[in-house]
């Protein structure tokens, strides 16, 4: 598995947020940024709109998802 380096900037859903986005996204901003929550959560937008809407997770919820992509549950997905 690849190791991912992260960028990041202040802006958009509250005050201090920081959203990261892999160093590995292409120029052309196909991406999702992620940033943690003032509430604990975790928030998830689409790179190329960071006006727009932000998916938000539970602490246990992401890391659920994070185990699931480590684990290779979602490997499946996206192939033709």
């Amino acid at each position: 598995m690849r190791r991912l380096t992260l960028g990041g900037r202040r802006e958009g859903l509250a005050s201090g947020s920081y959203w990261v986005k892999s160093s590995l996204s292409f120029s052309n901003g196909n991406c999702v940024e992620v940033a943690s929550l003032p509430d604990g959560g975790v928030g998830v937008r689409n790179s190329r709109n960071s006006k727009g809407p932000v998916l938000r997770f539970t602490s246990d919820e992401w890391h659920a998802f994070l185990g699931g992509a480590q684990n290779g549950e979602f490997d499946r997905f996206g192939k033709e």
